[in-house]
């Protein structure tokens, strides 16, 4: 469970602390439907969650440093005991001050009417634009109010500050009791793709390997996946963001299957490629082998006080290398990685924070700068090649493959710690796992 009531409460004085006399308005997610009537499964706002563990659509969350009023107010629904009836229980305002610990609750249908008492202490409104239009109006609204009224009060909020900056930085940093949470995720996706590589075989439909892999998700105690999983055959393994998985699995395919775990509102996100038949052809292990290497550089440059930049820089050099290597690519390796020809074969980056998000909040560059590594921060290590098809200037035999081998790193006091390597990369322990189920 990676809610914890003190670890929030801790949470919301370090981000007081950050905005001074401000005050904090953070909105829930909203409730989506498909079809008209069917509800989608809720996910709450990660901000929200990770400062008050409060899980309910329909919510506002107040925080403050005013010493008159209170800290942590909640603006929740109330109980209604027809509606949850059909959709379960709600905590109402008792349960938000009894249970998620807020030194005030209200019904959310009175947030125009304790709002403006609750911000009017402040110097300015920390708040993220865009994400809900009637909430915008309503805090522009009251820095419209304050600005009218101040000639009598002479207070009030004078402007909004976004507070994506600041929450984001915390959030790039986890503390332990996240860290367990994200060591679990990635434990259940372990397991879940090992029983997925296990149980394939030549005939199967990528959606068969999808089904196993999400079974082991929900059998294992998670909510779901973190993210649309991607079951990419042949071919289909060259399409980044391949999801339709829908495609018999022929004898000799490599099986791209990138995929996570959603436990605890935390996302586990690993990739593996393997031969469904069981043995990687010449072709499939040449490339194999350059995005493994790839990996594990990437992988090593992962320590406190090294560029996030780096991780890309050392993945795309052997990239490259190997490319060159097989004749896919001609030139100078430098010329090479500075004109991003190689681009064609690898067009996306090689890491990406994650947490509460599959990609994570937390800038990647600061003044200018590649972001240093802490100890805490969680990111992927995903390097991949993807050979067109259809291009005429490369050996036909390695067209139409696409590989891609994705782990879960978290920098550490001392180097590194990789999360996901229950999932065996070695093409040796690889063919030796994959349909093994059925021998």
């Amino acid at each position: 469970m990676s809610f914890d009531l003190e670890v929030c409460r801790e949470r919301r004085a370090r981000l007081i602390a950050r905005v001074g006399e401000g005050v904090v308005i953070l909105n829930s997610a909203p409730e989506l439907t498909s079809g008209g009537d069917t509800e989608i499964p809720y996910r709450q706002d990660a901000d929200l969650y990770y400062l008050t563990g409060f899980q309910e659509p329909g919510t506002v969350a107040v925080l403050s440093n005013d010493e008159d009023g209170p800290g942590f107010t909640l603006f929740v629904r109330p109980r209604d005991p027809a509606r949850e009836a059909w959709s379960g229980p709600r905590a109402g305002v008792d349960g938000a001050v009894d249970e998620f610990g807020a030194d005030a609750a209200f019904p959310i249908d009175e947030l125009d009417q304790h709002l403006p008492d609750l911000v009017r202490p402040a110097d300015k409104i920390f708040y993220s634009l865009g994400l809900d239009a009637a909430m915008d109006d309503r805090v522009t609204g009251l820095i419209a109010a304050a600005r009218a009224a101040r000639p009598r009060t002479g207070q009030g909020p004078s402007g909004i500050e976004d507070l994506d900056p600041i929450l984001s930085a915390m959030r790039r940093t986890k503390d332990a009791v996240e860290l367990t949470s994200m060591r679990r995720s990635a434990e259940v996706a372990v397991a879940a793709h090992r029983a997925t590589m296990a149980a394939a075989r030549p005939g199967m439909g990528e959606w068969e390997l999808e089904a196993v892999l999400e079974y082991n998700f929900r059998a294992m105690g998670a909510t779901g996946p973190a993210f649309p999983s991607i079951v990419g055959a042949g071919e289909n393994a060259t399409v980044l963001h391949y999801t339709a998985n829908n495609r018999r699995i022929n004898d000799g395919d490599l099986v791209l299957v990138d995929a996570g775990a959603d436990l605890g509102m935390y996302c586990s996100d690993l990739t593996r490629t393997f031969p469904i038949s069981g043995r990687f052809s010449s072709a499939q292990r040449e490339l194999y082998a350059i995005v493994l290497a790839a990996e594990e550089a990437a992988i090593g440059v992962v320590q406190p006080g090294a560029a996030f930049a780096g991780i890309h820089q050392a993945a795309v050099r052997v990239l490259v290398e190997g490319l060159l290597t097989l004749g896919i690519l001609e030139g100078s390796l430098d010329e090479l990685i500075e004109s991003g020809d190689y681009r064609r074969y690898y067009p996306h980056r090689t890491s990406h924070w994650l947490g509460l998000n599959v990609h994570d909040v937390g800038m990647y560059r600061e003044g200018g700068e590649s972001v240093l590594l802490e100890p805490g921060m969680v990111l992927t290590v995903e390097p991949g090649l993807y050979i067109p098809a259809d291009a005429e200037d490369i050996d036909k035999e390695y067209l139409g493959i696409g590989i891609r081998i994705e782990d879960d790193v978290v920098v550490t006091a001392d180097g590194h710690e990789i999360l996901t390597r229950g999932v065996p990369v070695a093409v040796d322990e690889i063919e030796a796992l994959v349909g093994s189920v059925l021998r």
